[in-house]
């Protein structure tokens, strides 16, 4: 059955033995479009650590009125004993690390709270500038970015709002990613075009992106804005089925995914 993340974001955790916390995130790997890990905010349970779940351990949402949890095959015992987030980070999350070790800055996570919201910027002086470091403090620094620079692991929470670039400029935002919860692949994005034309949710197939830029907070689309623009409207009240995507495709003008021999199987 096909998910809305944004609908599983906050999500109730439920293990063997009891509930251990909510989803806070999806990683992703964005050369297979594959769920690799889930983010369970554990809350005061394990002094709010995050610690990431394999779909190996997953089972399907229970969505709705009835159930409402996302039931995992480990016990809470099992759960403390998984990595914590920063053991296998997404490619945004190492960037920061990094640049906050070169630099020596305050990473904005760990600021002090006032109230309900945050500190703004936070930056503690340094004795030390930036300036200042050896060249091969430098040249470690570049390599590790480079380093980084290679990983595939994404945010899927994070990609969410993410600007959507054709080939001829920029068109709209990402609004949500849909997985298959039986695969635990990302197969559809969906598209809101109200920062630039008038808002109209557009579906398209999450393998049309080329290119993700943490950077720039940009989706590169195999894309023109024309065929975004006239693309038929999504209805998130509609169901996705076979005779939906059919015609999605058809629209594009693109061979359906279930028919393409390269396609992976796992």
């Amino acid at each position: 059955m096909l998910r809305s993340i944004k609908n599983l974001i906050g999500y109730p955790i439920e293990a063997i033995d009891g509930t251990i916390g909510k989803v806070k995130d999806c990683l992703f790997d964005d050369r297979h479009w594959r769920l690799r890990y889930i983010v369970a905010d554990t809350g005061h349970w394990l002094s709010k650590r995050k610690v990431l779940i394999s779909p190996d351990h997953l089972d399907k949402p229970e969505l709705g009125w009835i159930g409402q949890k996302f039931p995992i095959a480990l016990t809470k015992q099992e759960i403390e004993a998984c990595p914590p987030l920063d053991t296998n980070a997404p490619v945004s999350r190492q960037y920061e690390l990094e640049y906050a070790r070169y630099y020596k800055h305050h990473l904005y996570w760990n600021r002090p709270m006032v109230g309900d919201g945050m500190v703004g910027p936070y930056h503690t002086p340094n004795v030390e500038t930036p300036f200042e470091h050896s060249e091969d403090e430098i040249k470690r620094h570049e390599k590790r970015l480079k380093d980084i620079a290679k990983c595939h692991l994404r945010s899927a929470h994070e990609i969410i709002g993410y600007h959507i670039k054709a080939g001829d400029g920029e068109i709209g935002h990402i609004d949500d990613i849909i997985m298959e919860d039986m695969t635990w692949r990302f197969q559809y994005v969906i598209i809101d075009t109200r920062n630039w034309l008038p808002s109209k949710h557009v579906l398209i197939d999450i393998g049309w992106i080329e290119k993700i830029s943490w950077i720039d907070r940009l989706a590169e689309v195999d894309l023109s804005k024309e065929q975004i623009r006239i693309a038929p409207v999504f209805d998130p009240h509609t169901p996705i089925n076979r005779d939906y995507e059919k015609a999605m495709y058809d629209y594009y003008g693109k061979p359906c995914y279930w028919e393409e021999s390269g396609f992976p199987s796992f």
